[in-house]
């Protein structure tokens, strides 16, 4: 398993499919996975710091397993099949329990308790992409793009 970092969300042009950046922690890969426009709304929330007046699904989720005592361990992002993403919520005290969720859902979860975000070896193997330094200029692009946007830029 390899942490990843979250680097943020975008919308994909011309589709209009929101994707999640995540980057190796200490590596040179990064993972795109696209996600749906609320899920992209819960991220660019938490990483704009923005708390709106009634708890979204992702903020009921943590308070819950906050009353339950069963913190967010990590998340593990560990498979890729059919071209779909699969995620583990590791829970409890030691992470002994896991639930399965989609990576988007864990992603928007992991980001509000301040859980590490991993993947397989073999998922960034497979879907991981190294970005070409003529390329960091794009990433430095999506930085300032992450900057700027609103979450209700990602509602249809």
């Amino acid at each position: 398993m390899r942490e990843l970092s979250v680097v943020g969300v975008r919308v994909e042009l011309p589709t209009n499919q929101p994707i999640v950046l995540l980057r190796e922690v200490e590596g040179d890969r990064y993972l795109p996975i696209w996600i749906g426009a609320v899920e992209a709304t819960a991220i660019a929330y938490e990483q704009q710091g923005v708390k709106p007046a009634r708890p979204l699904t992702h903020d009921l989720l943590r308070d819950l397993l906050e009353a339950l005592s069963a913190p967010l361990q990590a998340v593990e992002i560990v498979e890729l099949r059919d071209n779909i993403f699969y995620a583990d919520l590791l829970l409890g005290e030691a992470g002994a329990i896991r639930v399965s969720a989609r990576p988007s859902d864990a992603i928007a979860l992991a980001l509000r308790v301040g859980a590490p975000v991993r993947c397989a070896d073999q998922v960034l193997d497979e879907a991981g992409i190294i970005i070409p330094d003529e390329q960091e200029d794009e990433v430095e692009k999506f930085r300032e793009f992450l900057e700027q946007v609103r979450p209700e830029d990602f509602a249809s």
